[in-house]
């Protein structure tokens, strides 16, 4: 793979900063890859190559390409960093399409110095996450350290448009943008709305979620290493609760350079902790964004029915606090909601779809079951048996599904086929003889 044109440009009055990828060892077509501006001051905005390179390693890696030539500089630091992410990923998912590739620079690898003065930034999508990194942060940080975040980003393309061939969701995005407002307001943050397509240099949403979103978040961070030194990506589970994931702290602080920090922040929290954090912040339990429906209507923060606004909808009803939360359509949970989940997750979209998600995705998997799983108790202790149980009816649904799935391959089918012929025997012998 070849990054080169690598660059800052205007589009319609849109500051950008733009690369080129061109494959070379597989049949992918050659295409532009952006961050641009989209309203505010973020200074410090250039095309930085870290940030491109981070934006383009795991889908290499992924298609086998046997090298990345990057148009500049690199930083040693990331670099680095970048080999023990490589590393990771092939312990956590196997060796198919994770094959170490070598990083070639054209201007070789050099340490940028940091700006002099500290700064830091956070992703901003408006989730219970990220409002608790901020919650936190203020309430840590007097306004005036420099370990105060300064810069939220939020980022189009993400969470929200940027499937090919589809709306791009400019109407909800700019609704986020404008809720996101009234938090930054309250908060003294410095709210800048940014746009790209890393997302989508390959079309797959597994993809992004199991390996490549941490990545693209610090890829993004980049941009603004003249100006932020450090960066903060939310945590997505706490520490016992983490599992192989694209956003993990065995994989973020990898992607920092000698000029800007990536931190996982807040894995010491579970999700519960973090919205008990939040719930009697107006201003979040008016604007929060947790909604996973990537066409929602863009005059609703929250569709309400996709699995994680449903999950979110309980954690807030265990604590008291969902019909104080204006965010939601719904001020109550029904287990005909609950039942709505499928409980046997649908197969994961494909590498270069276009469809995305027409309607709200709904499926449990092993990834958020532990989330479910923890609310169960909760749930039957502010007297919500019904709501339990129903939880409960759909977790069995996951286990049994991923039995099947643990025994799809031909060994499995070896075991099923003897537990309907001799009820088991064989294996019982075989145990038996290892034994």
């Amino acid at each position: 793979m070849r990054i080169h044109g690598v660059e800052s440009g205007t589009e319609n009055g849109l500051d950008r900063v733009i690369a080129t990828v061109s494959w070379e060892d597989c049949d992918r077509p050659q295409r532009e890859i952006y961050v641009e501006r989209l309203q505010g001051a973020a200074d410090g905005f250039w095309p930085n190559p870290n940030g491109f390179l981070l934006a383009a390693i795991v889908p290499a890696m992924h298609f086998g390409e046997r090298r990345i030539q990057v148009e500049g500089s690199v930083c040693p630091d990331l670099r680095n960093g970048i080999f023990t992410v490589m590393q990771q990923l092939r312990k956590w998912y196997g060796p198919e399409n994770h094959e170490p590739l070598s990083i070639e620079p054209t201007k070789g690898f050099s340490p940028p110095v940091p700006p002099k003065n500290r700064r830091v930034a956070s992703f901003m999508s408006g989730g219970v996450d990220a409002l608790t990194t901020l919650y936190v942060n203020r309430r840590d940080y007097p306004l005036n350290h420099p370990g105060s975040i300064k810069d939220g980003f939020i980022v189009h393309g993400i969470d929200v448009g940027g499937y090919e061939n589809r709306d791009k969701n400019m109407g909800h995005f700019q609704l986020a943008i404008d809720a996101l407002g009234d938090i930054a307001e309250d908060s003294h943050l410095n709210l800048v709305p940014l746009s790209t397509n890393f997302r989508f240099l390959v079309n797959s949403d597994e993809l992004f979620a199991l390996e490549s979103h941490g990545a693209i978040f610090a890829g993004i961070a980049h941009m603004h290493s003249q100006h932020v030194t450090t960066s903060l990506l939310a945590s997505t589970n706490n520490v016992d609760e983490l599992m192989p994931w694209g956003s993990h702290p065995l994989l973020e602080p990898n992607y920092s350079s000698s000029d800007l920090q990536i931190r996982y922040d807040g894995a010491w929290m579970t999700r519960l902790d973090k919205l008990r954090h939040i719930v009697d912040w107006k201003p979040a339990m008016r604007n929060l964004r947790t909604c996973f429906h990537a066409f929602r209507s863009p005059d609703v923060l929250n569709c309400g029915k996709c699995e994680k606004c449903l999950r979110t909808m309980v954690e807030l009803l265990v604590l008291g606090k969902l019909e104080q939360c204006e965010a939601f359509p719904y001020d109550d949970v029904t287990v005909e909601m609950i039942e709505s989940l499928q409980g046997r997750p649908a197969h994961s979209v494909q590498l270069d779809t276009t469809s995305g998600f027409e309607n709200p995705p709904t499926s449990l998997n092993s990834v958020v079951a532990v989330h479910w799983r923890g609310l169960v108790k909760l749930l039957r202790d502010v007297h919500r048996d019904d709501l339990a149980d129903a939880i409960e009816a759909k977790l069995l649904e996951v286990k049994a599904h991923q039995a099947w799935l643990d025994e799809s391959d031909w060994k499995g089918k070896i075991k099923r086929l003897d537990r309907k012929v001799t009820g088991g025997m064989l294996i019982k012998v075989k145990n038996f003889v290892q034994g």
